[in-house]
């Protein structure tokens, strides 16, 4: 099978993806092998390309918002009829699906989404108390294991999603993170209802996050630099929109960085209202410069990270984004061209979201 493979970190002008012809991937147990339809290029597969995020390991495929069809089925999720049942899991995760409830049985053929949290070991505290995106033992996909930019993918059944209906395999690909990473920041902004959002950065996961503000009353400011970006805000309801380090024509309740750039960070603290928080969606962020605690931290406000996502958190956006068709955004790229697509993103030319087809698109 055509699979990229991350060969030397680098700047993307250095070549650091190369196209390669692996062996279909086996499921072993506990696991469903996907026909991919669709996979979305994160930031986060930038960061790892270029080195930014050290790799795990040598060679990995990356790419973890993945959709595709059930092609096999791993021997322990199959009974004796060979109907295939509730998965084992792996790393003591078990059959418990998110959020307690019991993950359907898998069957060949179903549209099934592969995202960035593929393991935890279930069983540390931090697992236990329900933040399992915090598992000392968590393993990421495209990251630890070989992801989306391939064929074909393999996946522990238990951290699968169920896809909702109403959307193309495109469309759904940067909701399983974009959209659910987006979602988490968003909840740990701690937005009151009604309240004013500020949106630095508005690139695939800002403009679902956007969305979902907007579905809940929210009025939205967004604050990037891109002219195309600002437009598509503007269409999506934005209130308003301006540079990347402008100022939004009121306070703000709430704010969330997309952008991974660090000298954001005091301008968004310097927008919040008293007690309003700021929550910084990436898995990566450029230094942070000195902040004055009179500015942007007194009269409490807060600051927080956003880690991963927990699978609770994956369910609860996706039955969001069943209630409430999303608006996604997509620049579709052949699989062929996914070192073309991660260079577009580093140099600010994707709407939306890039998206791989490997049957072309």
């Amino acid at each position: 099978m055509l699979a990229w493979q991350v060969a030397t970190p680098g700047p993307m002008a250095s070549g650091p993806l190369r196209a390669v012809d692996r062996p279909v991937p086996e499921p072993g147990p506990g696991q469903v092998r996907l026909k991919v339809a669709a996979c979305g290029v994160c930031r986060t597969d930038l960061h790892l390309a270029e080195g930014d995020l050290a790799p795990r390991r040598p060679h990995t495929v990356p790419g973890h918002e993945v959709v595709g069809y059930v092609d096999a089925i791993g021997p322990v999720l199959a009974d004796e009829a060979g109907t295939p049942g509730p998965p084992s899991g792996s790393g003591g995760a078990g059959a418990a699906g998110v959020a307690g409830g019991v993950q359907p049985a898998v069957r060949l053929g179903d549209r099934l989404g592969i995202a960035w949290l593929a393991g935890t070991d279930g069983t540390c505290a931090f697992c236990r108390r329900g933040a399992e995106n915090l598992c000392p033992a968590s393993v990421y996909t495209g990251w630890d294991v070989d992801g989306g930019y391939a064929q074909y993918a393999v996946v522990d059944a238990a951290y699968a999603y169920p896809l909702p209906a109403g959307y193309s395999d495109g469309e759904l690909a940067p909701l399983l993170c974009a959209g659910i990473v987006g979602y988490r920041a968003l909840l740990r902004a701690d937005l009151p209802p009604g309240g004013r959002l500020g949106i630095y950065g508005f690139g695939a996961s800002a403009h679902l996050a956007a969305q979902v503000a907007l579905a809940q009353g929210a009025t939205v400011h967004v604050m990037t630099r891109s002219e195309r970006a600002r437009q598509l805000a503007l269409e999506l309801g934005a209130a308003s929109v301006t540079g990347a380090y402008g100022s939004p024509p009121e306070p703000l309740d709430a704010a969330v960085l997309f952008a991974p750039v660090g000298d954001l960070v005091p301008a968004a603290l310097a927008a919040l209202d008293r007690g309003g928080t700021l929550s910084i969606a990436g898995i990566h962020l450029t230094d942070i410069p000195p902040l004055n605690y009179q500015r942007h931290l007194f009269q409490e406000r807060t600051v927080r990270s956003t880690t991963a996502n927990t699978r609770a958190d994956g369910q609860e956006f996706l039955a969001v984004a069943a209630r409430h068709r999303l608006a996604v955004t997509v620049t579709p790229y052949p699989l062929a061209a996914a070192d073309q697509a991660l260079g577009d993103l580093a140099r600010d030319r994707v709407d939306g979201a890039a998206v791989l087809f490997p049957d072309g698109g």
